[in-house]
């Protein structure tokens, strides 16, 4: 069999499956979905392992990887194996698990336990932010920003708090500022002004939203430039999107926590502020 033409490295890997996602079978979308959201499953475990808890045959592992120019499993499996080399581990996730776990019996009935599995969260999802946000994607969003003339925010549903937060910010360092609600369902006619020398920072979780991914792929249709804050490179926010910034939830987590991404608004826009200063 010929050398394997696949990617590289993780980020190259984690583009080639967004990339190819829509033109992959449903089996093999299943697939992309899983090793992107537990690559640490997928860089330790078998392939028969990995089926399983992807719910697919084994066969479908290997296709998949054939589908990423590999020439099998452990081929690919390497490249997620360079990720935790890179320091990349798990190991908040590990911590969660076993408070959780323990925690399990006595979260009903001690406030206390309660706050610090969410305080144990946002820290974990803060130290996730840092390792997974790089200088380029900042100073890229940065530069988007610095050049519109208004800058739109939509995040609807459980993510309106970090919408609204970066709107406040913005208006308070003197920036234009269209906050999308969609308050009595004119979420269109609010951004029917959006043009190409505007911009649109989109912010959607899972489950999305379905007005934020609607408005999200109508603006950047009309080539509006826009940064997307998600969870994932297949979020229906990602495709289409000058800068996607990429927030993972904890596994099974009690409650999103916002502080990721409210972290994350409040340095794009303090940066915003300092680049055009």
């Amino acid at each position: 069999m010929n050398k394997a033409s696949g990617p590289t490295n993780y980020d190259e890997l984690r583009g080639a499956i967004a990339q190819r996602h829509r033109t992959l079978s449903g089996r093999l979308q299943q697939i992309a979905e899983f090793v992107l959201d537990h690559p640490t499953d997928v860089a330790l475990g078998t392939v028969a392992e990995v089926a399983q808890r992807s719910g697919v045959p084994p066969s479908a592992i290997v296709r998949f990887a054939h589908a990423l120019g590999f020439g099998g499993f452990t081929e690919m499996q390497q490249v997620f194996r360079s990720r935790l080399v890179a320091g990349v581990a798990p190991s908040y996730k590990a911590r969660l698990a076993r408070m959780k776990s323990e925690e399990k019996s006595v979260l009903g009935r001690q406030p206390a336990a309660v706050l610090s599995r969410f305080v144990s969260e946002a820290q974990s999802a803060l130290a996730a932010l840092s390792q997974s946000v790089h200088a380029r994607e900042l100073d890229a969003a940065t530069a988007i920003l610095a050049k519109a003339r208004d800058i739109y925010l939509v995040g609807l549903g459980g993510s309106f708090p970090v919408a609204t937060h970066l709107a406040y910010v913005l208006r308070k360092l003197g920036r234009r500022v269209v906050l999308l609600d969609g308050t009595g369902g004119s979420i269109h006619e609010q951004s029917h002004a959006a043009t190409r020398d505007d911009a649109l920072v989109a912010i959607s979780f899972r489950n999305y939203y379905t007005d934020t991914a609607r408005l999200f792929a109508e603006l950047v249709g009309r080539g509006v430039p826009t940064i997307s804050i998600t969870d994932s490179l297949l979020s229906p926010i990602a495709e289409g999107a000058s800068v996607v910034f990429e927030i993972q939830d904890m596994p099974e987590p009690a409650l999103r926590t916002l502080v990721a991404p409210m972290c994350l608004v409040q340095a794009l826009a303090i940066g915003l502020d300092l680049a055009v200063d």
